[in-house]
């Protein structure tokens, strides 16, 4: 995704393993809202991180089968987690880790192997997200032996509700947060509105003009198969993992755009639609989400309301 607008002041860094960018309304502000967006990325970081061994995903991982007490941060990235899985009858299912490792994501984006040469085991489903067991009063959690969680579909989307959030509050100016492909806004939109420029496919140069949406309020999610992309065993693989089969979704679109009230929302529909493939039209109108799909023909399909495409120029922009 692309931010452009004329007055906000903003700021643009690389974290999570994708480019976080910052925008306020009122430019003074915008030390004080980073601050903000920089320590939720931190603590989500040490919370939810698959690739950190002192994270406090790592130790509940490490701890399938048994019972453990996790942070209140923690009990809300899962409990979100488990949130998308139960609207989307298990298409978005924190139990996918082992199948992400399995494929060959097995470390930061960065340091994949470019074109990785050993076998592929077997695929299998993953072991279910019905069968975690979590006390919400006590914060005490069973993961189902050998099973391992994966929150990257909404820890990130919900990182950037918080910072989105707690940064209008600090600074009572309007916020945007952007974290890759995870877009959340707060308080008061700049005049004319946020507007979002969109990637339709991330493989390809950046055009001229790009397609666009503008945004007042809320939030959108948009979730693809063109990038976060490596090869293993001669195969080309993505990390949007299908529960049921343990492989990467089939290819029916390229990006999926959503647009919702929380960025948590959005994200879920949109993860959601690319696992369902030719299954998620039939879903999505179930959503009454304003929603737009691309295939991978590049042809554009609209629900809920998305309005006709509009362009920007993409010169200067950022993806």
């Amino acid at each position: 995704m692309t931010t452009r607008t004329p007055s906000p002041a903003q700021t643009v860094f690389p974290a999570l393993g994708t480019t976080a960018a910052l925008l306020v309304t009122v430019p003074s502000t915008l030390p004080a809202a980073e601050e903000v967006l920089r320590a939720e990325l931190a603590a989500v970081d040490l919370t939810c991180s698959r690739f950190r061994p002192d994270s406090e995903l790592t130790r509940v991982n490490l701890s399938a089968g048994s019972p453990t007490t996790v942070s209140e941060r923690f009990a809300e990235a899962l409990q979100t987690a488990l949130r998308a899985a139960r609207i989307t009858d298990g298409a978005v299912d924190p139990t996918v880790g082992s199948a992400v490792i399995a494929l060959g994501y097995d470390c930061t984006f960065a340091s994949l192997r470019p074109d990785d040469a050993r076998p592929l085991p077997v695929a299998r489903p993953v072991p279910g997200w019905q069968r975690i067991l979590f006390d919400p009063r006590t914060r005490r959690l069973r993961l189902p032996p050998h099973a391992l969680l994966d929150l990257g579909a909404t820890a990130k989307a919900l990182t950037a509700d918080r910072a989105a959030r707690l940064a209008a509050a600090v600074t009572g100016s309007g916020v945007l947060v952007s974290l890759g492909g995870d877009l959340a806004t707060a308080g008061p939109a700049p005049e004319g509105g946020w507007r979002i420029a969109l990637a339709d496919d991330h493989a390809q140069p950046v055009t001229e003009q790009v397609p666009a949406v503008t945004v007042t309020s809320g939030a959108l999610a948009t979730s693809g198969i063109r990038v976060r992309t490596w090869r293993r065993d001669g195969r080309t693989l993505h990390h949007i993992v299908d529960p049921a089969t343990g492989e990467p979704a089939a290819p029916v679109w390229r990006t999926v755009t959503v647009a919702s009230a929380t960025c948590v929302d959005a994200n879920t529909a949109s993860t959601a639609a690319i696992v369902l493939g030719d299954r998620a039209e039939a879903w999505l109108r179930g959503t009454a989400l304003p929603v737009r799909l691309v295939g991978l023909d590049g042809e554009v399909v609209r629900l809920g309301g998305w309005p006709p495409d509009s362009h920007v120029p993409a010169r200067g922009g950022w993806r």
